[in-house]
């Protein structure tokens, strides 16, 4: 298994703060795939709070994609939302706890706050 993913799985607690405003219970898994191999994590939310472990479980929610894609989600380079949308991805269940946990991803590098992408820079004096 990828140690970006083990790695991300294993910092979700530390990252609840900011990654989960508000509390959500239930259980998501996670299938990824890599050829004819999946490998499952099982996410369960008590509290706003994360336990992540590998395994397989029956879960409220279960999102599957290839590893590779989550390894792009876990990194930033892709965002959950937008790999639905593009079908790269399949969920079933309770999309409220995908919607709270999509919050522990990262931003993309090449983000930008939208506030700040037509400013125009005050000229200094001189």
């Amino acid at each position: 298994m990828d140690a970006l993913v083990e790695q991300f799985f294993s910092t979700l607690q530390a990252r609840t703060p900011r990654g989960l405003r508000s509390p959500v219970d239930g259980v998501l898994r996670v299938d990824l795939y890599t050829g004819e191999h999946t490998d499952h994590w099982v996410v369960t939310l008590r509290s706003g709070r994360p336990v992540a472990a590998p395994g397989y479980a029956e879960a409220d929610t279960v999102w599957r994609s290839d590893a590779d894609l989550f390894e792009r989600l876990v990194t930033g380079e892709s965002q959950p939302v937008a790999a639905l949308l593009r079908n790269d991805a399949t969920l079933s269940g309770d999309v409220e706890l995908f919607l709270a946990f999509r919050r522990f991803f990262p931003p993309s590098p090449r983000a930008r706050d939208p506030r700040t992408v037509g400013a125009v820079e005050p000229e200094t004096p001189a």
